[in-house]
């Protein structure tokens, strides 16, 4: 399988698990009814569904994104949810988008813009230019997460790993981090910054499309994280973090855990 494919799959696969925050988050954004907007980073559509059913029958959405492959997901997505005509998708990079400007009532990106490594000015200024004064412009992404119960330091070694920091790569400019990004919008000339953080959780007994999606996103989290840490916790990881072993914690019939989604927002000025 590819690492576009691997990406597609454990996307699907995770939904159930983030779908319940983003729901919390467009009910809090409260988006115009009607209103045309981008999903920049859209992905496989999962959001850009989501977006079209809060905006009601008169609303429409371009999504963007840089893979032709994940796009060709996000069609089918779109089709089986009936909404192919209030949805289109096009090839594009954020930091250099072909629409015109004031294109859009507002953009939104998930996991996208300030979240992955790369600086995010250029995203966030071509943005605020295609967003018509007054609009908005917004940023979410996953900011924390406790899934480990009763193993807090095994969980702080791990969030310590290469793998447990990405996208917040050692050696990047605080400045860029994401949680830093009310910062970053009102360097791209957005004015009414706001910040809000919304909580996902998850309990036992799991459901099976609860169980799968955290399975997937202890292996997101923490791939390979095991050879940065000491012989004892190495082993504690892999008795506890692995699907295969039979003391995996999502078994646990006390299983708990929570995480967060941070959502930044700003408004283009004029």
């Amino acid at each position: 399988m590819s690492n576009a494919e691997d990406t597609v799959s454990m996307t699907f696969i995770s939904q159930p698990l983030r779908e319940p925050v983003f729901r919390s988050a467009l009910e809090a954004l409260e988006l115009p009814p009607g209103s045309r907007g981008l999903d920049a980073g859209c992905g496989v559509g999962l959001q850009t569904v989501l977006l079209a059913e809060y905006l009601g029958p008169a609303g429409c959405i371009t999504g963007l994104d840089m893979s032709t492959e994940v796009l060709a997901h996000a069609e089918m997505v779109t089709e089986k949810a009936g909404l192919s005509e209030r949805i289109v998708f096009c090839k594009g990079d954020v930091s250099r988008l072909s629409f015109e400007d004031n294109a859009f009532d507002w953009a939104w990106s998930a996991d996208c813009v300030g979240y992955i490594p790369a600086d995010p000015m250029p995203m966030l200024k071509e943005l605020a230019r295609v967003v018509k004064p007054g609009g908005t412009v917004v940023i979410l992404a996953w900011s924390s997460e406790r899934l480990l119960p009763g193993y807090p330091l095994l969980e702080a070694k791990l969030s310590a790993t290469t793998s447990g920091l990405a996208p917040f790569l050692r050696g990047n400019d605080p400045q860029r981090h994401f949680l830093c990004s009310l910062g970053s919008l009102h360097h791209a000339g957005l004015v009414d910054l706001t910040a809000r953080t919304f909580s996902g959780q998850a309990y036992a007994p799991l459901t099976e499309d609860m169980y799968n999606a955290l399975a997937v996103l202890f292996e997101m989290r923490w791939k390979g994280a095991e050879q940065e840490l000491e012989e004892k916790e190495r082993m504690e990881f892999l008795r506890l973090c692995h699907a295969e072993s039979e003391e995996f914690i999502l078994r646990r019939p006390d299983y708990y855990a929570f995480f967060t989604y941070s959502m930044f927002q700003g408004r283009v000025s004029g």
